[in-house]
């Protein structure tokens, strides 16, 4: 009763196929193509296996035809390859894979996934009906024909001359061993087991392809070679797969703590930027606040600016006003004795108003309405809490009291000589106004002398900085005030001391004429000293000599001293002898 292979197991996994009702316990039964028993098992090059309907249904990577040699190739290495061979994708590991030219029933079958499949399919206690008659329950199953058999074809089965020698065992006893050796039977001769090894053609072979298509090829048992052809396998497993498989899980378990630590790492970095982005808000929000709070204190200074301003206009309209026209009601009405009898008291008010009045230049009244102050996003606005700013509120208008004016010139200065100092405009913010254009104005007066004042140069920086330039030609003590738009700036007025310039020594500071020129009879002093035999300058122990070291430009016996000049030179006498004058 032996039937063909392929018939008994396509029934078999027909039969397993629709006795699956859940998912199978052990994933090796199952394909991983279509998640189903495997149905005639194929192993693909990669070691995948996979049902031979899956793997003819995989899409085509490329088709290579067989082509003559060319680009280095030789004839062998295209021999190697079919013609018309297929290249496939594993579903599994993604490796090209050449399948053979007859198609996926040319790879080789898995023996082992069929076993696996008929262990699950045992393992799922369900009925299991007769391979041979269809009606009755299978109770044994045949481990030569690998049919299953109820007991009416089981006693057929062992009564049949063919098949009385095929153990038989009952479906229990396998459940209970948990395995299943099935036979592999010849493709060409179904009913004979390959039990020869043909090395040439590393094929397992039965007795009659051996006698008939293996005749010459040396084949042996399978036995006797199984050893060798096993211990090759081993071999490979052993010294070269398997310290790879030690090697490749040390890697991959550093690549899986590496990937934690970059995760914690990642995380932690996750917190840390969170934490300064709500620390980072707070800093900003904090300084929105304060710049709301700056530019409240700007409303309420300038409104109380032109509050005061607009009172001052007011009053001083409303006194002007009413002497005018009381002035001019008493002039248009009244006869001339009213207007002689009113006279004095008239006049002293109307005189009084036109020349202590109130009365502002038009270029130093600037009605304020807020155009100067504006937000500046991008300045920066110094740090809060580790945090950098930006963001500021400027006010272009110029705040008198902020104001600096800055320069040695605005306190000493040298008679004749050019003196500096410079006004720095700023606002209310205490920060320098960047632009000109303001009415500046600088008067430097002598304090005690009359109608003796300084002129003076203001030069316009162009960015709140204004220059001033003067030169004192008198020594004293100077009032220089300092105004823009008609109004003293802070510390206005200031003191200026102006001190008198030394003359310079343009002489020799020596001890005598001959000593100093080295014997010359031309050299001369301004000391009356002189000496005989034709010297026009002085010596030691000789008439008029100071007797100590002086000036040879003007006799004075002080080194550190003023150069005395020419009229006081004059006034002495050529004859007197002067001998020290200490300044």
């Amino acid at each position: 009763m032996s039937q063909p292979e392929g018939s008994r197991d396509a029934r078999e996994l027909k039969f397993g196929s629709e006795q699956q009702t859940g998912s199978p316990v052990n994933p090796r039964a199952v394909c991983n193509a279509c998640t189903r028993l495997f149905r005639d098992p194929k192993i693909l090059p990669c070691l995948h296996t996979f049902c031979a309907d899956c793997v003819g249904r995989l899409e085509p990577f490329s088709v290579s035809p067989r082509k003559s040699p060319e680009n280095g190739h030789s004839e062998a290495a295209e021999a190697d390859r079919p013609a018309g061979s297929v290249t496939v994708l594993c579903p599994d590991c993604d490796t090209e894979v050449d399948l053979p030219a007859s198609g996926p029933g040319g790879l080789s079958t898995d023996h082992l996934a069929l076993h696996e499949v008929f262990l699950e399919t045992l393992a799922t206690d369900g009925p299991l009906g007769c391979d041979l008659c269809g009606e009755g329950g299978a109770m044994s199953r045949c481990d030569v024909c690998c049919v299953n058999l109820c007991a009416f074809c089981c006693q057929a089965h062992r009564r049949q001359k063919r098949t009385a020698s095929h153990p038989v065992p009952r479906l229990e006893e396998l459940k209970s061993r948990g395995c299943l050796r099935r036979p592999v039977l010849c493709s060409l001769h179904p009913d004979e087991e390959p039990r020869l090894f043909c090395p040439p053609c590393d094929l397992p072979v039965c007795l009659q392809c051996a006698a008939a298509l293996h005749r010459d090829h040396g084949c042996r048992r399978a036995l006797d070679v199984i050893g060798l052809q096993g211990g090759r396998i081993r071999e490979v497993v052993a010294s070269r797969l398997r310290p790879r498989m030690e090697r490749l899980k040390d890697s991959l378990q550093k690549v899986e703590i590496s990937q934690e630590a970059l995760q914690a790492r990642v995380d932690a970095a996750a917190d840390e930027v969170r934490a300064f982005a709500r620390a980072y808000v707070s800093a900003v929000e904090d300084h929105c606040l304060s710049l709301q709070q700056r530019l409240e204190e700007l409303h309420v200074q300038r409104r109380n600016q032109l509050h005061l301003q607009k009172a001052q206009l007011q009053q001083a309209l409303l006194d002007v006003g009413g002497a005018v026209d009381f002035a001019e009601r008493l002039l248009r009405h009244g006869s001339d004795v009213e207007v002689l009898s009113a006279k004095g008291v008239t006049l002293r008010r109307l005189t009084g108003l036109a020349q202590t009045g109130y009365d502002p230049h038009p270029a130093t009244v600037a009605p304020d309405d807020g155009a100067g102050i504006s937000f500046v996003a991008g300045e920066p606005a110094g740090e809060a809490e580790g945090f950098p700013l930006v963001g500021a509120i400027r006010s272009k208008a110029v705040d008198l009291a902020r104001c600096s004016v800055e320069g040695e010139g605005l306190q000493r200065a040298v008679e004749g000589e050019q003196g500096h100092f410079t006004l720095v405009c700023r606002d209310s913010a205490g920060q320098q106004v960047q632009r000109g254009g303001e009415i500046v104005l600088v008067t430097i007066v002598h304090k005690e002398k009359k109608n003796c004042a300084l002129e003076v140069t203001v030069s316009d920086g162009g960015d709140g900085s204004y220059g001033v330039s003067y030169t004192a030609e008198e020594p004293g003590v100077y009032s220089v005030g300092v105004w823009v738009k008609g109004q003293n700036v802070q510390g206005s007025p200031f003191i200026l001391q102006v001190k008198r310039k030394l003359r310079r020594h343009g002489g020799t500071f020596h001890c005598c004429s001959f000593c100093s020129s080295g014997g010359s009879k031309e050299a001369r002093c301004s000391c009356t000293g002189s000496m005989p035999g034709g010297f026009k300058g002085c010596g030691h122990g000789h008439r008029g000599h100071p007797g100590r070291p002086h000036w040879s430009c003007c006799g004075s016996t002080a080194e550190l001293s003023e150069c005395w000049p020419p009229s006081v030179m004059a006034a002495v006498s050529p004859r007197g002898h002067l001998r020290t004058v200490e300044l």
